[in-house]
């Protein structure tokens, strides 16, 4: 895995392994690992982002408990093929990225109210901003 790169901050409060399963559950369910694309080794990426291989070894299980990855003794670990049909994303990789982004915004000096602003302005690209409902 070349690119896409995945980053872990050590001053969040969400623990690194889930920050990497987030990440890279996000990056399958996105299309941009694809179906059998080879991820790092377990010992490769605890090197590559200074971590015990304990904890690279958690998120991968955890993804592979989720389908999204299938890992072979000695052919490593690759993205699985996607499941069929719908599927509810997982509210645990959701709370991840939330946290995620609160943590990155309020690093930005934002307030409660301007991260709610911009979350349902995302949402709904179409609304007219915050700001100018409240101006007119």
């Amino acid at each position: 895995m070349h690119e896409p790169v995945v980053r872990v901050d050590t001053t969040s409060q969400v623990p690194p392994y889930a920050q990497i399963r987030a990440q890279l559950g996000a990056l399958i369910l996105t299309g941009r690992l694809a179906e059998g694309d080879r991820l790092p080794t377990v010992r490769q990426l605890a090197t590559d982002l200074g971590l015990a291989p304990g904890t690279v070894a958690r998120a991968y299980r955890e993804l592979e408990a989720a389908e999204l990855i299938r890992t072979r003794r000695g052919a490593g670990s690759r993205v699985a093929a996607p499941p069929a049909g719908p599927t509810r994303p997982d509210a645990s990789q959701l709370a991840t990225l939330a946290r995620d982004f609160i943590s990155s915004a309020r690093a930005l000096g934002a307030d409660t109210e301007a991260i709610l602003t911009t979350v349902h302005e995302a949402l709904d690209p179409d609304r007219p901003p915050e700001h100018s409902r409240r101006d007119g």
